[in-house]
């Protein structure tokens, strides 16, 4: 089992643990952003003595711009592993769904290289996913 031997599995690993967000707005669509030529959901690093809630609420604010969110509730966790600079890193990143009351103007964090941040009808969903990350595909499946 992964319990059983979750230290020794992650003690190949550099482990960084993150937040992010589905978030919805009023229309019913989905956050979306566009970095590293992938479709992606934003999420980020935790921060000192910062709580998962916190992070997640941060790291959408900060990626997108979008500000009066409210988190519904805590979604799942994701793990996804990846090298950088030789480096081998485990993400374990909580999802939370979130609702964003207000007109946006969405801000792209380009110092992060998000490119675009938009919002998605569900309709459209599919076409975005065709271009995006597996994990993300999974996490969205059954939104």
């Amino acid at each position: 089992m992964v319990n059983d031997n979750w230290d020794e599995f992650c003690f190949d690993y550099t482990v960084i643990k993150a937040a992010g967000g589905i978030v919805f707005n009023e229309k019913d669509e989905l956050l979306m952003i566009y970095r590293n030529g992938k479709w992606d959901l934003p999420k980020g690093k935790k921060e000192f003595n910062e709580n998962d809630e916190e992070c997640a609420l941060r790291e959408v604010c900060e990626e997108c711009g979008v500000e009066n969110l409210s988190i519904v509730n805590f979604y799942e966790t994701t793990y996804h592993t990846y090298e950088q600079n030789g480096e081998k890193i485990l993400k374990i990143t909580k999802w939370f769904i979130m609702n964003s009351v207000g007109d946006h103007n969405l801000s792209p964090q380009l110092s992060e290289g998000i490119e675009k941040a938009m919002w998605i009808k569900k309709s459209n969903l599919d076409k975005n996913l065709k271009n995006s990350f597996g994990n993300i595909v999974e996490i969205l499946k059954n939104i």
